[in-house]
């Protein structure tokens, strides 16, 4: 009998003992599944988390107002837009075949922009954080803009931006070309750069001299919703110069909203009929005003209202 269980033995011998269930032995002793190991765990990376999202939070309302509420709520909307924005705003896009021949630029084009370009943040608001224009330099693009819409009061008409909601916008008052409301550029006063839709062959030009890139949404499709596909910033203007080129951008912009381009017959740059000194405030909207301009200006106030109302 006791051979027996010798042999009984050797030929089947006794199963290792099972690994507990809560054992991992691919995982260091912190991370097994006691209780302390996942408190711990917590511990180190949620305060990280948190500290991250404060400073992530804290980049977003440096960038001042814009189209998205300056609330964690606005944050964590733009945070979850990050997933679909393109990922190399400085490539212009295709130009239709249909459209190759096409544009409202100056047949001369726009000069290449004499210096490396700015550094671009944002989705919503989108800004440059350097190479901002000075006070100076802006209120002298936005009384450029207020003199171009009062000298063309049946085309043109400045509102609250449709894209901005908190400064003012140029708007065309017939359009064949679907923005929000008709709307043909606006400036932001934080950094004077400037939001604009171009016709495809005008948008790839500007890009590729250097004066601007894709907002981070304008890949077409769905993200329609927010802007148009062809939507582009326009980097801040530096000097009087550079002011007569955003201008003759926006021109073009005009041209691509209404379908039309612009007689520039009474189109002057604003520097050359009021001087630098004529005064604006951080929001395009003119605090004095040459006298045979006056009924002009208080036009396009009334029209500003008549659009917020």
């Amino acid at each position: 009998m006791e051979t027996v269980q010798l042999i009984s033995k050797f030929i089947s011998p006794p199963l290792p003992s099972s690994p507990s269930v809560h054992t991992n032995p691919s995982l260091p002793p912190l991370f097994t599944s006691q209780p302390n190991g996942y408190l711990i765990f917590a511990l180190l990376v949620l305060p990280a988390l948190a500290y991250l999202t404060y400073k992530d939070y804290n980049a977003f309302l440096s960038l001042g107002p814009g189209g998205t509420p300056s609330t964690f709520l606005g944050y964590l909307k733009i945070t979850a837009l990050r997933i679909i924005t393109l990922r190399n705003t400085r490539v212009a896009g295709p130009v239709p075949e249909e459209l190759q021949d096409g544009g409202y630029l100056s047949p001369i084009g726009v000069p290449k922009r004499n210096s490396k370009r700015p550094i671009v943040a944002g989705i919503a608001p989108h800004r440059q954080t350097n190479q901002k224009a000075s006070k100076e330099i802006y209120d002298l693009l936005c009384r450029s803009i207020v003199e171009l819409a009062n000298d063309h009061p049946k085309k043109l008409k400045m509102a609250t931006s449709c894209f901005e909601k908190h400064c003012s916008g140029l708007f065309s008052i017939n359009g064949i070309n679907e923005t929000c409301n008709g709307e043909v550029a606006h400036a932001h006063p934080f950094d004077g750069s400037l939001h604009l839709t171009l016709h495809p062959k005008d948008a790839k030009a500007v890009i590729e001299a250097g004066w601007g890139e894709r907002h981070p949404l304008a890949r077409g499709g769905w993200c329609t919703r927010f802007v148009p596909l062809n939507f582009i910033m326009v980097y801040a203007p530096r000097t009087e110069e550079e002011v007569k080129t955003v201008m003759d951008i926006i021109l073009a912009g005009y041209g691509w909203i209404s379908g039309e381009a612009l007689s520039d017959s009474n189109t002057e740059f604003c520097s050359e009929r009021v001087g630098v000194s004529a005064r604006t405030n951080r929001d395009c909207h003119p605090e004095t005003t040459s006298p045979r301009n006056e009924s002009g200006v208080v036009t396009g106030v009334a029209n500003m209202i008549m659009e917020t109302a």
